[in-house]
Order: structure tokens, then sequence, then C-alpha cells
């Protein structure tokens, strides 16, 4: 039976556990990425944990989400994250060198190695045929102590591709075509490989892109083979040798298979408020557009950039549209200025923007009211933009280009002949952003406004408490824990940030928790959707939530909420959901046991009377973290020389 080129990179770097669908195994970590928005608590978990040295090939510490410094506590959490990078050999990029994905792409992906990184788009560098997966953050710091990671061995989804693209279809088009059979809960518990004679026609970045966006999916990963393109593309950046070919064996066996055939894919845009809710352009076309923005770690790239340079030359932006620029690279800015590139965006009216995440996570460029943006981006989540009633389009740079021009929603079909933008044969040597500044005895830079974790207590044998939220289906990270100009400044200082969990739902939730000291949250489908941000689980841990119980749960989220000792359950009966009221009251009596003897938890509703089953699902090494009250108080038994947040 042949094997995927998933399970071939899985079975290389097996530690222990068999490759069965749902088993847990531990993989050998290679490389290990982080940002900055969830950067300062990745290094404050791995300075609790005293370590000497790590044990990943490479790790890099990227500065890409808030480089907006706005007061000292930017400035202060990137001088930390620096500070710890020096002291643990750890590669440090610069703010304004560009965003984690792009930047790891161009300079440290190598096909068939792990990469592990603390930010949900991770999966970018599996277009490369890197087995990379977003995780929380806490898992990237015991990866980087360890060089070990923990996962549920996933389905492989194989997605054969044939034919190619036509004019003016783009990779991002492929992307949503995909979430629209899909969905955003498609790709829970599996892998996306892609395979066929399709995959030919596509670039690197293209690839790039579709594995970016599998991460909307709700995928552990995404990846494509590792072949000539492959190759290309690492010779044009002066990195051929670390190209290897890699690729599923020709009788490979999948899980499941759908067969698409790319020249049957039109232009496409996901509207309002979801990645999934996907339609043709013919269908959206003419609705009137406030801004545009053609950026972030989906569609940055060379490519990109330049097929929006070529549609806009001679070309002017609509007096009613506000158009912004931001590269995915310093090494792709410089080529845009050094070809003329981006002088063709000034002279059409563009905003060029720093290189960085900034719009896609709200950090400026936030819409007028009720206003209607076009992103090149991966998430349109009602208020991620930073305004609440915006109406915000996912869409290709060149529908987005072309857009821009009109005023309005436009098929890039109406230019004509398709545009052709060959890669590059050599791209622009730049590593000026980067830092390479070992010293162990470099001391950690700690500003006032970095405030220790908050760490879970043992898992008592009774939880009692009352329901503090009721939530509906796909409820976000941003949701949960927001994460725009004015919030991400205090990523670090989570007693601070905690007084705006679930904001965007209920400003009272907070004060709701503290007055009745915690409690449960029960929410519906898909639950923790969206970005990794750890921040998501620890707010609500230091608002003393003990158990969340909802109808199923993203993996990202359900693996942080362990992590934190916060029990992760899920409705047996999914009609139990509706029998449930805020302020209930719920008492789970013998919870230790319950999980250690199935993970059938009784819980008994004081307020009503009434009893219903939950379960929780995991490997026996999660029930252990739940009942050692989280992962860091766990690791303590293998790590004995973990601190305490008081002696950092």
């Amino acid at each position: 039976m042949g094997k995927s080129l998933t399970y071939k990179i899985l079975e290389d770097h097996l530690i222990s556990g068999e490759l069965v669908p749902g088993n847990e195994i531990a993989i050998k970590v290679d490389q290990t990425l982080t940002q900055d928005s969830t950067g300062t608590m990745v290094y404050l978990q791995l300075e609790a944990m005293d370590i000497k040295e790590i044990k990943t090939e490479l790790s890099v510490a990227y500065i890409d989400h808030n480089t907006l410094q706005i007061g000292f506590e930017n400035a202060d959490d990137h001088a930390f994250i620096k500070s710890v990078a020096a002291k643990y050999g750890i590669r440090f990029s610069k703010p304004g060198n560009g965003i984690c994905h792009q930047l790891h792409l161009e300079n440290f992906s190598i096909p068939g190695k792990t990469l592990l990184g603390s930010d949900s788009h991770t999966p970018t560098s599996g277009g490369m045929g890197v087995l990379a997966i977003g995780a929380g953050g806490l898992d990237v710091a015991t990866a980087m102590a360890s060089g070990t990671y923990y996962l549920k061995v996933p389905q492989v989804l194989n997605i054969k591709l044939s034919g190619a693209l036509s004019p003016w279809v783009s990779a991002k088009d492929v992307i949503l075509y995909i979430l629209k059979i899909l969905t955003v809960k498609g790709g829970v518990g599996k892998i996306i490989e892609y395979s066929g004679e399709g995959v030919k026609s596509l670039s690197l970045t293209d690839r790039a892109t579709i594995t970016n966006m599998g991460a909307e999916l709700g995928a552990t990963t995404s990846i494509f083979p590792s072949d000539e393109i492959t190759f290309q593309y690492l010779k044009a950046l002066g990195r051929e040798k670390n190209w290897v070919s890699l690729e599923a064996d020709e009788n490979a066996v999948y899980h499941e298979v759908i067969e698409i055939d790319l020249s049957s894919i039109v232009t496409m845009a996901a509207k309002p408020h979801s990645p999934d809710h996907v339609d043709t352009i013919t269908n959206t076309q003419g609705v009137k557009v406030d801004q545009v923005l053609i950026g972030s770690c989906t569609n940055s790239s060379y490519k990109d950039l330049m097929k929006a340079a070529a549609i806009l030359k001679n070309k002017k932006v609509h007096s009613d549209v506000d158009l912004g620029i931001s590269p995915g690279s310093s090494k792709i800015l410089k080529m845009l200025a050094d070809n003329g590139a981006l002088s063709t965006f000034i002279a059409a009216g563009a905003r060029i923007l720093e290189c960085s995440c900034g719009p896609c996570i709200g950090m400026g460029q936030s819409p007028k009211n009720n206003g209607v943006s076009l992103r090149t981006f991966n998430r349109n989540f009602c208020g991620r933009s930073g305004t609440k009633n915006a109406e915000v389009y996912l869409v290709s740079p060149e529908t987005a280009a072309i857009s821009a021009v009109k005023g309005y929603l436009e098929d890039p079909i109406s230019l004509g002949n398709d545009i052709v933008i060959e890669e590059p044969a050599l791209y622009a040597a730049n590593d000026s952003y980067f830092i390479f500044d070992k010293n162990i005895d470099n001391p950690v830079s700690m500003g006032p406004n970095i405030k220790p974790f908050p760490i879970n207590d043992v898992l008592p044998e009774e939880l009692e408490g009352k329901i503090v939220l009721k939530a509906g289906d796909n409820i976000t990270t941003d949701d949960i824990m927001p994460s725009h100009a004015k919030l991400l400044p205090y990523r670090s200082n989570i007693p601070y940030l905690s007084q705006f969990c679930f904001s965007g739902i209920d400003e009272e939730f907070w004060k709701r928790c503290k007055e009745n000291q915690g409690g449960f949250i029960v929410g519906g489908e898909n639950y923790g959707q969206g970005s990794s941000r750890e921040h998501a689980a620890l707010a609500p841990l230091y608002l003393g939530i003990k158990a969340i119980i909802v109808k199923s749960f993203a993996r990202i989220h359900k693996g942080n909420l362990i992590n934190s000792g916060i029990i992760p359950l899920e409705f047996v009966n999914l009609n139990d959901y509706a029998s449930i009221d805020p302020m209930d009251t719920l008492d789970m009596k013998n919870i230790k046991a319950s999980l250690e003897n199935g993970g059938k938890i009784e819980i008994y509703n004081k307020t009503k009377n009434t009893t219903i089953t939950a379960k929780f699902t995991g490997s026996s090494r999660d029930i252990d973290i739940l009942l050692a009250g989280g992962y860091l108080n766990y690791v303590k038994s293998t790590m004995p020389t973990v601190a305490t947040m008081e002696e950092i």
C-alpha cells in the first residue's frame, strides 16, 4: 500500500506512537516560528522552563503583527523578544522585515522538514513541501525546549488537481472555491494533500496562497509536493542546496479524494462575514467599494504585487476608493522599488504600507462606518477589520486592483487579455533586518507592561459554577479575545486584556466572571475557529472559566484550552444545547474520575433540576495535562527545572 507525502514526513519524524488516524503521536520538530502577537507568551513560557538551550535546528522570532509603536508597550515587547532570542540563539526578524510566513518561505523553509508556528497560517510553508503546523504558544515553547510536538494523527484528504487556471483566475480563487465546497469546518481533523497534473501549472507562491488559506478550512495543515517548480523557486532565492524531491507514492492511499479541474474554476469572492461565504464575481460584482487592500500573508508575494502593478499601470485609483499596498517582505519591497512597480503604485494613488500584517488583524486601515472593503486577506470575520459594521470581501489581487480603479467590485476578466507575470529568475538579496546574536549571558529585557501569565490549579474533584456566557456557532478567537490596534499592545498583560474578553459579544462578560468567581461557557459548532492566539484561552483562565461546553471545537483552540487546564467538553446529545440558559448553575461531580474513566461527564443543572451528559475526547496525555491544571504544570514532571513565574 503506497504512502501519502504527509505520512512519509510524519514517519520520518516519528518519535513515539503509531500512524493510525486518531492516535496521539510525538514527532520531531525541526523548526519553529513565532510572531510578536503570540511571541511574548511563548517566550515567557520558555523562560519559565529554565532550559539552557533550545533543541530545534532553527527557530525564528518575527516582529510583524503590531509594528505601530504608540506608547512604550510595543517597543518593550519587541525588546523582550529580541533579548530572549539572543539568549537562546533564536534568529530575530526586526520590524519592517515583513510577514513571518512570507519571510519563512523565502529564507528558511526546506522541503521535508517539520515546522511548528504560534500562528494559524504557519501552513503557508506547506506550499514548499514542509509539514508546517500552527499551534498554541505553549506547544511551540515546549517544542523549542524539547524538540518534540504531540498531535493526533489526522486523516489525509487528497485534492487531486487537473488542468490549468483560465485567464485572470488565480490561486486565491482556487482556495475560495475549495472553501465553498468544504466550509470552514471541512478540514477539521485532516491534512489536505495536493497532487495531480494540475499542480505543475501552479507557481510556488500560488501553492503557498492555497496552503495559507487551508487554515480557514480548519485543517491541521496543507501540503504540496516538492518538484522542479520548488527547485526553481529555491534557486532564485540562492537556496537550491535546500531542495529535495518529495511526492506521494504513485499508489498512495488516502482517506478521501476530491478531484478538481482547475480550468473549471472562475473568479470568486468570499462575502461578509466568513471565508466560506463564497460566490462567483459574476454574482457579486457591482458592489460599491470604499477601500481596497492588497497584501497579507496570503497574497503579498512578488507575483501577486507585480500583477496588481501591471493592472494599475497608467491608471488612477477611483476617487472614492482608498487603496493600500503592503508587500510581504523587505526583499519584495526592494524589488518593487528597483523595477519601478513601486512608482506605478504611487502614480496610481495607492498608499504604501509597511511590510507587516497590519490591516489584516485590524492594525490600522480600518474601513469607514458601514464601509465596504475588498481585501486579499484570509479572514473577514465580523469586526476583525477594526470596524464592527464594515462589509469585508476576500478577493484575489487581480480583482482587488481592477476594483480599486473602477470603484466597484469588478471581474478582472473585463480587462481582456490576461497579464502573465513570471517568477523572477533571481530574488534580491536582503538580510539587513535579520539578527542572529547568540549570547547566553544576555539579560532579558522585561518592560512594566509584561505581566506573569496565569497558571491554573490542579483540577479539583468537583466543579461548580454559573453559565456566564452562551454563544452560538463559529465563535472565533477574535470574538473571544479581540486583537485590534487598541488591544494588541497589551498582549503581554493578561490582567488588563481580560477586561475585553468577549467584548464584541458581551461587554459585561468580564464583570460577570468576576462577580461569580468564573464559571462555564456554552457554545455551538466550531467554537474557537480562526487565529491560534493563546490569549483566547489565557484570558478566560484568568477570569476563572473552568470548562467550556460546546457542540464542537476548532483544533488549535481546543489544544490551547487543554494547555491552560480549561476542560473542553462536547454535548453528547446536541439538543441539550437548547436546554441550558445563561446563569444556570452547573455542578460536575467526580470530574477527575470521569475524565480518567472514559471522558463522559454527568452535568447536573441545579437551576433546572436536570442532568445532561458531555464528553471529553482526547488522549491519556491530554487528561494528565488537565488533571495537573495545564501543560506548564504537567511538564514539571518531565522538566524538573521549570521555574515559577515569580522567579522569572
